[in-house]
């Protein structure tokens, strides 16, 4: 019969222990959905500037180099962001400044050679 209070009392605290986790996923959650709107929302300008100082081939072109190189696009996306935001960017960038653009944010290929002996 002493057994039962135990159950009762061990019952009660498990409930607790649940509601505390519940508001503490809730209060989490919430963080994390707004750093993800944030980050949407910056993703989503990136891509309207990107859409309004590139041509249709340029663009192309820098989707290509995103798919094999997902980094050295990004890294370029965010040089055409901040040339764009500095107003240093005239008209819009077409495919042959895009390819220049990429050739001069490229990195030194022979920094990779490795010599064996």
């Amino acid at each position: 019969m002493s057994g039962e209070p135990d159950d009762e009392e061990l019952e009660r605290l498990r409930q607790e222990k649940m509601e505390k986790l519940r508001e503490q996923q809730q209060q989490g959650g919430g963080g994390g959905e707004e750093m993800e709107a944030q980050r949407q929302q910056a993703e989503a300008q990136k891509k309207a500037l990107l859409r309004q100082h590139l041509t249709d081939g340029a663009r192309k072109r820098l989707n290509t180099v995103k798919m094999s190189k997902p980094e050295f696009g990004e890294k370029v996306e965010q040089q055409v962001v901040a040339l764009a935001q500095s107003g240093r960017i005239q008209g819009q960038i077409d495919e042959e400044k895009m390819k220049e653009l990429l050739s001069e944010l490229k990195p030194d290929s022979k920094s990779f050679d490795i010599e064996r002996r």
